[in-house]
C-alpha cells in the first residue's frame, strides 16, 4: 500500500488575522502550526512570508526564521514559495532560497489573479530553474494552465530541472483554470512519464479536488490556508486508504 503524503501550506498570500485569528502570520506561529500538522501526518509545509501589516512579503530573513526554528525539531520537508506577489524580481525570489529547503514552487509562465496579473517571464523562470539546480533544491511545478507543464518539460529538455518532475495543478482561482474533474484528467494526460502531481482547489474546491486526485492515483494532497484549530484534522478519515 502507497502512503499518502501531505503537503502543507498554513499561511498562503491572502488571509489575514482580521479574516480569522488562527491565520498563523509571524515565523512563531508558522513553526507552532507546523509541529501540530506534523503530529497529525503532514510531510511537507509549504512556506510564505508576511510583513508586520500582514501583507506578503519577499523579506529572506523571514524565511531564515522559520527554518532555522524548525531545525532539529521536525522531519517535515520544507517548500519554500518563490511566488511574485510581494518581489517581483529574480534577485527577489532567489535569496529567500537560500534560507535551507528541498523543495520550493516554480511557476512556468504567466496568469491573471482575480485583481492583478502574475507575472512570469521565461527568462525569470529560467534563472529561477537554474538556481535551484545548484541549489540542489527540488522544483513543485505550480500549474495554472496546461502551456506550464510544457514550459515545465522545457526546463528538464534544456538541464534546468531533472526528471521526476512534480507538478501541483492549482485549480478553481478566479481568473485562471477551474476546479473541475475533466480539467484535472486532461492535465495529467500531459504529464511526462515517471512525474509526481497534486492538486491545490482554491476555496470550497480544496476538498472535492483533492478527493479526486487520490481517486486518480495522486499519492499527494495538499492543504491551503486550512485554519480551522486544529488544523489538519477535520481532513483525516476522508480519504481512499
Amino acid at each position: 500500500m502507497e502512503k499518502l503524503i501531505i503537503t502543507l501550506a498554513p499561511t498562503g498570500s491572502i488571509p489575514k488575522t482580521k479574516d480569522n485569528p488562527h491565520v498563523p502570520v509571524t515565523p512563531e506561529q508558522i513553526v507552532e502550526c507546523a509541529l501540530k500538522c506534523e503530529d497529525e501526518g503532514a510531510a511537507i509545509i509549504h512556506i510564505h512570508a508576511r510583513d508586520k501589516e500582514e501583507n506578503p512579503s519577499d523579506e529572506p530573513d523571514f524565511f531564515h526564521q522559520v527554518v532555522d526554528r524548525l531545525e532539529g525539531r521536525t522531519n517535515l520537508i520544507i517548500n519554500i514559495s518563490t511566488g511574485g506577489r510581494a518581489g517581483v524580481g529574480l534577485e527577489s525570489r532567489t535569496k529567500r532560497l537560500e534560507a535551507g529547503c528541498e523543495m520550493a514552487s516554480l511557476t512556468t509562465g504567466s496568469v491573471n489573479f482575480p485583481r492583478s496579473a502574475y507575472v512570469n517571464p521565461p527568462d525569470l523562470v529560467d534563472g529561477l530553474a537554474q538556481r535551484m539546480k545548484e541549489l540542489g533544491i527540488k522544483p513543485e511545478i505550480e500549474v495554472f494552465d496546461l502551456s506550464m507543464i510544457n514550459n515545465a518539460i522545457s526546463l528538464q529538455d534544456r538541464d534546468l530541472a531533472d526528471a521526476p518532475l512534480h507538478f501541483n495543478f492549482v485549480m478553481g482561482l478566479k481568473g485562471a483554470m477551474p476546479a473541475r474533474v475533466e480539467h484535472l484528467v486532461h492535465l495529467q494526460g500531459f504529464l511526462p512519464g515517471g512525474s509526481t502531481w497534486l492538486v491545490s482547489g482554491v476555496g470550497a474546491a480544496q476538498l472535492p479536488m483533492s478527493i479526486h486526485a487520490v481517486l486518480m492515483g495522486g499519492r499527494i494532497i495538499s492543504i491551503i490556508e486550512r485554519v480551522n484549530w486544529p488544523p489538519m484534522r477535520c481532513w483525516f478519515g476522508v480519504l481512499p486508504p
